[in-house]
């Protein structure tokens, strides 16, 4: 096994790996459709769409850390199948009310929702349960795996989606997302217990203030926490952005807009293979990837053609790769065993919290100004969080340097 794949050496991981990877395609294709149902109920509307974002990713506000704090608390593996479970059943539902004609943009918010509330819960144990199918030395590999095989289906699921959009229709895409499902589901009930590796663990009741109380006196995961909370509210907004741009600022259709997305997607598998292959994860790395990011995002943001903002987003997707698996691995690696589930429900609460207060935000501003500057303020106001949050956390590594020194020399 080469040292890129080697994670799938392992069995258990192999039989997750494989089940994601259709799950995730799955879930791209339903993201697709479900934003280009909302444009066609709404005859374009950027707020309608960022209102169906921020409903989806609602609910991370409100759950995330109970879903981490379950995650220490409860058996991972069966946690996800009943999850996975109702997730793939909310996608049968909705696709089943759009075949019938009865959907209406009130009925996809509700479903958004919906699916906010049960991915809230799956998202933490699903991160965490990494940690039980490989040994801390692969950890790192097997994250970046993960992340080549969300980045993998988002490759497919988006051309997959513009053309069975085209062809059959949104309903007809919800319902092979929820089939795919059962693949995942599947995959989970196969594995080995008897191979996963032991949980560590502290006597007494898992709460969550404990996870609460255990990283704010952790500097470092402070800044990577809030790194990843600024950036994935103001500079992730891709879902979003990419469908107005593809209909309002180039006036094209959704195979235009699923080959968008695919762009997107080429940069950030490729971002996902390079960092299967690293060791070690510095947190000098998170920091710059970040800002570089930023940077590119604007850039795309200001392209005057389809056409070349077709072929600059795989920089920008790889980017945002390197970035989001950086941050992930480095709290995983860094964090104790005993609190990681609670750990990786902050890490998800900042993550994808935030998108209810960007997504509208971002689509008013390009109702208001145009498509682009969506892409443009996400990179500006990037930068800009960036920027406070490293000086904020240098300040107080300073202040703290000279609270030890004066401590040693009065001793």
């Amino acid at each position: 096994m080469t040292p890129t794949f080697r994670a799938l050496g392992v069995r258990n991981y192999r039989l997750y790996f494989s089940g994601q990877l259709l799950s995730n395609t799955g879930t791209w294709m339903q993201r697709v459709a479900q934003d280009w149902l909302v444009l066609q109920l709404t005859g374009g509307s950027g707020v309608a769409l960022g209102i169906t974002t921020g409903l989806q990713f609602l609910p991370y506000l409100f759950f995330s850390l109970w879903g981490g704090t379950l995650a220490d608390k409860v058996s991972r593996r069966r946690l996800l199948i009943m999850t996975q479970s109702a997730m793939g059943l909310l996608a049968i539902v909705l696709g089943a009310v759009t075949l019938t004609g009865d959907v209406t943009v009130g009925l996809v918010y509700a479903f958004a929702f919906s699916l906010g509330v049960v991915s809230s819960i799956d998202n933490p144990s699903r991160q965490a349960f990494v940690s039980e199918m490989v040994t801390l030395s692969d950890l790192p590999n097997a994250v970046a795996l993960n992340s080549a095989s969300f980045n993998l289906g988002r490759l497919v699921g988006p051309a997959v989606a513009g053309l069975l959009i085209a062809l059959i229709g949104t309903g007809w895409v919800f319902v092979l997302n929820g089939l795919s499902f059962g693949v995942t589901i599947s995959a989970l009930l196969a594995m080995r217990t008897a191979e996963l590796v032991p949980r560590v663990t502290r006597e007494g009741a898992v709460r969550l203030s404990q996870g609460l109380h255990y990283v704010r006196h952790r500097r470092d995961l402070l800044l990577i926490l809030a790194l990843v909370g600024f950036v994935g509210t103001i500079g992730f907004n891709f879902q979003l952005t990419l469908a107005l741009m593809a209909q309002k600022q180039f006036g094209l259709g959704a195979a235009a807009f699923g080959l968008l997305s695919t762009s997107l997607a080429i940069g950030s598998l490729c971002g996902s293979l390079l960092a299967a292959r690293r060791i070690v994860v510095p947190l000098k790395l998170v920091v710059v990837s970040a800002i570089a990011f930023a940077g590119m995002e604007i850039l795309v943001g200001m392209s005057p053609t389809y056409a070349l903002m077709l072929v600059t987003l795989p920089l920008v997707g790889g980017l945002a790769l390197t970035f989001s698996n950086s941050a992930q691995s480095y709290l995983q690696l860094r964090a104790e065993p005993w609190v990681r589930g609670r750990v990786m429900g902050l890490y998800t609460l900042v993550f994808m919290g935030g998108t209810p207060l960007g997504a509208p935000l971002i689509g008013w501003t390009a109702d208001h100004f145009g498509p682009r500057y969506g892409l443009i303020g996400g990179g500006v106001g990037t930068l800009l969080t960036v920027g406070v949050c490293v000086a904020i956390y240098l300040r107080s590594a300073r202040v703290s340097d000279e609270k030890r020194d004066a401590q040693h020399a009065i001793a």
